[in-house]
């Protein structure tokens, strides 16, 4: 355990981050999963919409750095890929 005031504070802090960070990792992986079940589902402009819909939140969690900006690409990229096979 922390000894020091500040040793305390800094872990409250990093304690509430860590929580923080993980539900903004959850709202990444549920962004991309709802746009692979739209592709999934066979609806093209249903998982268009999906994608627009979920690329904002995906850019964002990457501006906030808890994702590189390069996976948050990856990704966009990988699904875009995916929307535009469909038949």
């Amino acid at each position: 355990m922390a000894n020091s005031a500040q040793a305390r504070k800094r872990a409250r802090q990093s304690s509430k981050q860590r929580a923080h960070n993980a539900s903004l990792r959850t709202a990444f992986r549920t962004a991309v999963k709802k746009v692979l079940k739209a592709v999934e589902a066979g609806d093209k402009a249903a998982a268009q919409a999906a994608y627009q819909e979920n690329v904002k939140i995906i850019d964002r969690i990457a501006d906030k750095g808890v994702f590189h900006k390069n996976k948050a690409a990856r990704h966009k990229s990988r699904l875009s890929a995916k929307v535009k096979a469909m038949a």
